[in-house]
């Protein structure tokens, strides 16, 4: 089911850097982050506090028009300012994106900053513009990922949200040139398909009952384009890998993809990630929901 959420920027910090007079840059990018699911624009699902507090301290955008919603083709817009047909980079599906054009961390370089690029990158090409660059292979997995830079490929122990902050801060803390203004980009993998929560959130949200949208049984009348696109919650998210249920109803061409997605865990994390799900599982089997009934049990086991 394709996302029609663009990736948000979570933050952008001005620190002062005294020495340069110049300001140092933060920018944090998720990935299909909803405005929903940030407790500073809407508090009613989930509270975001740390995420509030920079809000608060800067500048919030509510009206914000999207130059396009896709992971790498967003990140392309993001870097070079330009809209995706001049910038060469349309969709994921195919493509490389052409690091030799102008791009915002170029500019900076130029301009006397230090660069570095951590976490999702999603653009094929090897990443321009950056002293520093640690990156995830295409999409990324959640559990024990991959990751790659200049020198070297290897596996990062845990959840990526996690590993992706930790590097951050460790480049800031231990390998920055503190002489030197900073431009450093974390971009963000969550909250993007598959949702794989880091397990001690498992049980998070097991108690809420979340609110169906006005527009949950749209019939996308007068809009024949939008009802065409592969986003129905009914039709188009599954029960294996969107929902984690694996029962006889499950069986989805992307079956395979979760397993091996959740085979990345190690055998203590495995167990008590299939305690969980595994309950879900056969109840969600008892059952045997159909109709608005499945369509509404998908919405709540993806919230």
């Amino acid at each position: 089911m394709k996302k029609e959420l663009l990736p948000v920027v979570a933050a952008l910090l001005p620190l002062c850097a005294a020495a340069q007079q110049r300001y140092n840059i933060v920018y944090i990018m998720t990935d299909d982050h909803t405005a929903q699911m940030l407790s500073a624009y809407d508090h009613r699902n989930i509270q975001t506090p740390n995420l509030d507090r920079v809000a608060q301290d800067g500048v919030k955008f509510t009206r914000s028009f999207v130059a396009n919603s896709l992971s790498g083709p967003s990140r392309a817009c993001m870097l070079t300012g330009k809209h995706s047909h001049k910038n060469g980079f349309t969709n994921n599906e195919h493509g490389i994106f052409n690091g030799a054009q102008q791009t915002m961390p170029k500019l900076l370089q130029k301009a006397g900053y230090q660069t570095a690029l951590i976490g999702k990158w999603h653009l094929v090409s090897q990443p321009t513009g950056f002293d520093h660059w640690d990156i995830l292979p295409a999409q990324g997995n959640y559990y024990n990922p991959d990751f790659y830079n200049a020198d070297s490929s290897y596996v990062a122990k845990g959840y990526l949200t996690n590993i992706i902050t930790d590097k951050a801060i460790h480049w800031l803390d231990e390998e920055r040139d503190k002489s030197k203004p900073f431009a450093l980009f974390v971009h963000h993998k969550a909250c993007h398909r598959d949702w794989l929560p880091e397990l001690k959130y498992l049980h998070e949200y097991e108690d809420k009952t979340f609110e169906l949208p006005a527009n949950f049984y749209d019939d996308y009348e007068g809009r024949k384009a939008a009802g065409l696109t592969e986003m129905e919650i009914g039709k188009d998210m599954t029960i294996d890998y969107d929902c984690k249920m694996l029962s006889p109803y499950s069986g989805s061409h992307l079956k395979d993809a979760y397993l091996n997605m959740i085979g990345r865990l190690n055998s203590r994390d495995r167990a008590i990630y299939d305690h969980f799900y595994d309950s879900l599982s056969l109840d969600f089997e008892k059952r045997h929901l159909t109709g608005r009934a499945l369509t509404e049990f998908k919405f709540q086991r993806y919230m």
